[in-house]
């Protein structure tokens, strides 16, 4: 008998006696040929003796010899594709009676995608001003800046601070750096280093607070405020190269600004064209998910559920956070995540559907790079 409600399933399962004399003879057959009965040479104990000296195991290795099986053989029988590991309750096993056991399982979900031809997400064509241009080029030459040392004067906003730092005071680490180099007033410069290096000049050391920002990158310093001892080494001053046709052919084939102006809108544009592209077949997914509606197994959803917080793990790894410090509440990161873990797995479920639809597949040079990614990850 199987019962049905979403995606879990129950079946009762029946073990005829027979199957299990047979079972029980074969594993007493084995503890007879290695048991050690005082009075008996091995393997030659009585089989009544045997059944009863180990009554226990025999029967453990019965259950866990026949149940599976039969199981296994059950929901073939009613043609369920499994997901995960079945619950086995209910069971009751006794002398000279049949083994019954209940099962409680989830299934593959059995679904019928809706049309999905026509579907259609708004998409705009990315643009590429002069001034996009002009900024990424600005990048380049910033890359390819040089920085000369000056003669020694008070440093000034744009200049660059040779300095060495340590912390005295209010970091759970040591911070310390013989030597670093930080842009006065710069964007990615925290102001209470700007504020105190304006006008120090080579030579002179100075003790100030800085407050770190809530979302700093490095999380054992995030929202704190340190105090630091620092001395002031040298001053430098970024030269940025020039604009011309030889700077362009130093960068690659090509001959003039122009050309590399060119170059440089088509790899905005292309790079813009994927992003525009990857969002509409996002859309795409997800209007398909909208429309269709069926269960998902809680298998799945806890799989991707845990992808998600691993992949937000090896994020704060890479930030130095170890993640074997974090105290997680399995049940609140559930909670979180379960609604878009249902909606991912769903999508991965219906484009599997498309897929097996329309013949798609991966050819073998589209998976090697996919374990090879992976492998680096």
């Amino acid at each position: 008998m199987a019962l049905v409600e979403g995606c879990k399933h129950f079946v009762e399962v029946t073990v005829p006696v027979e199957a299990i004399e047979e079972e029980t003879t074969k594993i007493a057959g084995g503890f007879q040929k290695r048991a050690r009965i005082p009075g008996f040479r091995p393997g030659k104990a009585p089989a009544s003796m045997i059944r009863k000296h180990f009554e226990s195991d025999i029967r453990q290795q019965v259950l866990e010899a026949l149940v599976p099986k039969y199981f296994d053989t059950q929901v073939k029988q009613d043609n369920l594709k499994v997901v995960g590991q079945p619950t086995i309750v209910d069971v009751h096993f006794h002398a000279g009676e049949p083994l019954r056991f209940k099962a409680e399982f989830e299934v593959f979900p059995d679904f019928d995608i809706k049309n999905y031809h026509g579907l259609t997400v708004p998409y705009k064509e990315p643009e590429v001003s002069d001034a996009d241009v002009d900024e990424r080029i600005d990048q380049i030459r910033n890359d390819k800046a040089t920085f000369v040392n000056e003669e020694p004067r008070p440093l000034a906003d744009g200049d660059f601070a040779v300095i060495s730092l340590e912390s005295i005071g209010g970091a759970d680490e040591p911070v310390k750096t013989d030597e670093t180099s930080l842009e006065v007033g710069g964007k990615d410069t925290i102001e209470g280093f700007t504020d105190n290096l304006r006008g120090m000049s080579p030579g002179e050391e100075k003790d100030f607070d800085v407050i770190y920002p809530e979302e700093y990158g490095q999380p054992k310093l995030a929202g704190k405020t340190i105090r630091f001892h620092c001395v002031v080494k040298g001053v430098r001053r970024k030269e940025l190269p020039e604009l011309n046709d030889e700077f362009a052919q130093d960068l690659g084939d090509y001959r003039t600004v122009d050309e590399l102006r060119e170059a440089v809108r088509k790899g905005i544009f292309a790079q813009r064209q994927q992003e525009a592209q990857r969002e509409a077949k996002d859309k795409l997914v997800e209007t398909m998910v909208d429309e269709n509606e069926f269960p998902v197994p809680e298998a799945f959803v806890d799989r991707q559920i845990r992808n998600r917080v691993e992949q937000s793990l090896r994020g704060l790894a890479e930030q130095g956070v170890d993640p074997k410090t974090l105290k997680l509440d399995w049940e609140k990161v559930k909670e979180g995540q379960r609604d878009r873990a249902v909606r991912e797995v769903k999508a991965s479920l219906l484009l599997g559907k498309v897929s097996e639809r329309e013949d798609i597949g991966a050819t073998k040079a589209e998976v090697d790079r996919e374990v090879e990614l992976l492998a680096r990850q």
